[in-house]
C-alpha cells in the first residue's frame, strides 16, 4: 500500500487512499509533500493501463469525490507474503553489498562493476513481507519457495521480470531509466489468477533516473525522481535522536517538483 495510505473495507472491495505524508529513516516527517498522494495515484493508474496483466483495480467502483484525485477502489486479493524486487542497475543497498561480497542479495555478479552500472540482466531479489511495524527482510529465491511453494514463487519471479522489462522499455522511450522497483501480488479469490496489487512503478516504489544525465556521467547522473532530496537533507541535518526537524520549504518544494517531473516525463 502506498506510503501514508489507508483503507476502508466493504465486502470484497477496498477504498485505498494515498496521503501526502513523507517518511525517512522510519520517521514520518513534517510537513508532507503537497499533491504527493494524487501524483502517486495518477502514476499507478497510468502504469496499470500499460501492463498486460490482471490488476486489483475495480473499474466499476465509485471513489468518493472528497478523495477522487488520490484514491482507487480495489478488489481484495489473497496476498502473497513476498515483496518482489527487481534490480536493473547496481545501486543503493545492492551496491553496498557488492562492494563487500561481490553479490547482491546473495546473487553473484561480475567483478569490476561500479556504483550505478547497468547489470548484465535484471535480477530478481525477493523480500519477506514482515508483520506491520517490522522491517521487510531480503530473502533468497529458495526461501521464497519455502514460503509460497515452487509454482507460486516461480510465477512471482517470472511476472516481476516480465513487467520490469516492459516498463523499462516504456521509460527509456521517454528518456527515463527505471533502475529498480518492487511489486506485490495476490491471487484472485474467485479464479486463483495471479494479480498485480498495491501501487505499481511509482516514485515511492521505484528508482528512476534521467537518461541524459546518466549518460553524461556527471555528479547528478544518479539523481532520482523521488524523495531522495528529503533523505539527503535529513541525513545532513539530524543525528537520528529525538524528533526529526521540520523540513524546510525549499526541500519540500524540490521534492514535489521531482514527483511532478517524473509524471510529466512518463505520461506526456
Amino acid at each position: 500500500m502506498p506510503e501514508g495510505a489507508s483503507s476502508l473495507a466493504e465486502a470484497d472491495r477496498v477504498l485505498m487512499v494515498a496521503s501526502d505524508r513523507v517518511s525517512a529513516f522510519d520517521h514520518v516527517l513534517e510537513p508532507g509533500i503537497p499533491g504527493k498522494g494524487a501524483l502517486l495515484t495518477q502514476l499507478s493508474r497510468w502504469w496499470f493501463a500499460q501492463l498486460p496483466m490482471a490488476n486489483h483495480l475495480d473499474p466499476t467502483g465509485v471513489v468518493p469525490e472528497a478523495v477522487a484525485d488520490r484514491a482507487v477502489i480495489v478488489r481484495r486479493l489473497l496476498m502473497h507474503p513476498v515483496e518482489c524486487v527487481v534490480r536493473g542497475y547496481l545501486v543503493g543497498s545492492g551496491w553496498a553489498e557488492y562492494r563487500e561480497r561481490g553479490t547482491v542479495c546473495g546473487i553473484e555478479l561480475p567483478a569490476g562493476l561500479s556504483n550505478g552500472d547497468r547489470l548484465p540482466e535484471p535480477i530478481y531479489t525477493p523480500a519477506w513481507k514482515a508483520p506491520y511495524g517490522e522491517h521487510d527482510e531480503n530473502i533468497t529465491f529458495d526461501r521464497s519457495v519455502e514460503l509460497v511453494g515452487s509454482e507460486v514463487a516461480t510465477a512471482l519471479r517470472d511476472a516481476s521480470l516480465a513487467i520490469f522489462t516492459r516498463a523499462s522499455a516504456v521509460a527509456e522511450s521517454r528518456g527515463v531509466i527505471l533502475a529498480d522497483t518492487k511489486f506485490e501480488f495476490g491471487d484472485d479469490p474467485d479464479t486463483g489468477e495471479l494479480t498485480l496489487a498495491d501501487e505499481v512503478l511509482t516514485s515511492d516504489s521505484s528508482r528512476y533516473w534521467d537518461a541524459t544525465l546518466y549518460a553524461a556521467g556527471g555528479p547528478d547522473r544518479l539523481a532520482s525522481f523521488d524523495k531522495q532530496i528529503v533523505r539527503d537533507w535529513l541525513a545532513a541535518n539530524w543525528n537520528g535522536e529525538g524528533v526529526p526537524p521540520r523540513l524546510p520549504v525549499e526541500i519540500v518544494e524540490q521534492a514535489a517538483a521531482r514527483y511532478r517531473e517524473l509524471i510529466d516525463r512518463l505520461t506526456a
